[in-house]
């Protein structure tokens, strides 16, 4: 196991409040595009968090009033158009390993998301487990307006399961923009708030998730990953064998006792 609430990294803003850790893409001059550097770094980080004993919650924030710009256009798109099969491969492995190392972190990711959030920036927000956003957010899988395929990152995979086939065929056949009122009402977005109560409404939200069983909630990302491939005997099956784990958890039993003791447990994730 590793500590991590004390992370410096060098491509992205970190910081720890209690056991949540806060991220925030920091070049927001140019509404925070990832480089090759923070691509790996952020993927380096969230394998790194599977093994992290003082992090239980991620939230991802916007910076400068914008959440990310996605692929930076001169540090990553210019030298991708100069390089050969071997070197592509690299790259777009790269960044699906950053997509599974946040699906397979054990944590709950929380994006808040203002402003654009685009490209790679959408991915991530599709990639976490839930999403929140201001009304003047705008999202855009727009793959397919740089003469790519829309199936980047897994997006193929993971947004007709959020917002349905034919609504994710529109957005990465055509990259247009999905507004905020359209991710709220498609499912994408848990829902819209405004831009002053987004931070605490995510954090307040980070928050509420670290208070329970946190061990338990590892379990629950796993299980919402990993059934997606499962056949419905499958699933019931996995999630028996998940549920007994947890029954031998401290917190199990501590939820019990106060619930004798008519109480409000108190979890301690273990």
């Amino acid at each position: 196991m590793s500590a991590m609430a004390k992370l410096k990294p060098k491509h992205f803003l970190w910081e720890a409040e209690g056991r949540i850790a806060k991220i925030r893409l920091d070049r927001p001059e140019r509404k925070n595009p990832l480089t090759f550097d923070s691509y790996a770094e952020l993927r380096d980080t969230f394998r790194e968090l599977v093994y992290a004993e003082d992090v239980d919650a991620v939230v991802f924030l916007p910076n400068g009033g914008n959440f990310c710009s996605g692929g930076d256009v001169h540090d990553i798109i210019g030298p991708l158009v100069k390089m050969d099969m071997k070197q592509l491969l690299a790259f777009t492995r790269m960044t699906g390993d950053f997509v599974k190392a946040m699906l397979n972190c054990g944590k709950p990711i929380i994006s808040a998301v203002d402003g654009v959030a685009v490209g790679a920036g959408a991915i991530i927000a599709m990639a976490s487990d839930i999403r929140i956003a201001t009304p003047e957010a705008k999202t855009a899988f727009l793959f397919t307006r740089v003469g790519l395929a829309g199936c980047d990152m897994g997006a193929c995979a993971i947004l007709p399961r959020i917002i349905g086939q034919g609504r994710a065929a529109e957005l990465l056949y055509t990259g247009r923009t999905m507004s905020a009122a359209e991710g709220e009402r498609w499912g994408f977005y848990n829902r819209l708030v405004e831009p002053a109560a987004l931070e605490g409404d995510a954090l307040d939200m980070a928050a509420r998730i670290v208070s329970g069983p946190t061990f338990a909630h590892g379990i629950t990302k796993t299980q919402l990953n990993q059934e997606w491939s499962m056949g419905l005997d499958q699933a019931i099956e996995a999630e028996a064998q998940a549920q007994a784990i947890c029954m031998q958890t401290g917190d199990f039993e501590r939820a019990y006792k106060a619930f004798v003791a008519k109480e409000k447990p108190v979890f301690e994730g273990d």
